[in-house]
């Protein structure tokens, strides 16, 4: 994966529009301008990281916002772009939401909340689309996982990968930690040139 960032270096991503501006900012919130052009609102104590392909949004704690796709301890969500979906598939293969989720591996990766156990992703349990803004239709997946043992595979905990994959955009958004409120930040975005 590419190495992530800082704040800093992700400002080109964050921009907002001078009429909405100052109403952003006293609502607590910013916006999150992202690739072919989505506007996501975003609560101001968010904090974003990565480069034009790969942005990461911390939501929580997070012990190395700057960490790859696998980071454990970071709550937060991705935006991916195409240069990270050609890998993004298991075994570095293409990612398409029909042969499986976001895994950009081909080895069982570490655990969201403890990087002593490993994560095991099962068949989507949802599959449907999902508005993203007005007029954008995005591929919605969520897929069941699994934190078990490296050593004897017994499980320790779960979680739900949840996956918004927009085909012609070619950006996919993915939340291992269910945050609050990224559903109905995505059904609200803003698109330019709608």
């Amino acid at each position: 994966m590419i190495a992530l960032t800082a704040v800093a270096g992700a400002a080109a991503l964050l921009a907002q529009a001078p009429a909405s501006a100052s109403a952003a900012a006293s609502s607590g919130t910013q916006l999150l301008r992202l690739r072919a052009g989505l506007t996501l609102e975003i609560p101001a104590k968010w904090r974003v990281y990565g480069t034009a392909d790969q942005v990461h949004v911390i939501t929580g704690a997070c012990r190395n916002p700057k960490g790859d796709f696998f980071e454990p301890k970071c709550d937060g969500f991705w935006v991916m772009g195409p240069k990270a979906l050609k890998t993004g598939g298991e075994g570095f293969q293409r990612y398409n939401p029909v042969n499986g989720p976001f895994y950009p591996t081909s080895d069982v990766a570490p655990c969201r909340t403890n990087p002593k156990y490993g994560q095991v992703l099962g068949k989507a349990i949802v599959v449907s689309s999902r508005n993203i803004g007005v007029a954008h239709k995005a591929h919605y997946r969520v897929w069941p996982g699994r934190c078990v043992s490296y050593t004897t595979g017994a499980q320790k905990s779960t979680f739900k990968q949840h996956e918004w994959y927009l085909a012609k955009e070619k950006i996919l958004i993915v939340d291992q930690w269910a945050t609050p409120g990224l559903a109905r930040i995505l059904k609200n975005a803003v698109w330019e040139n709608v």
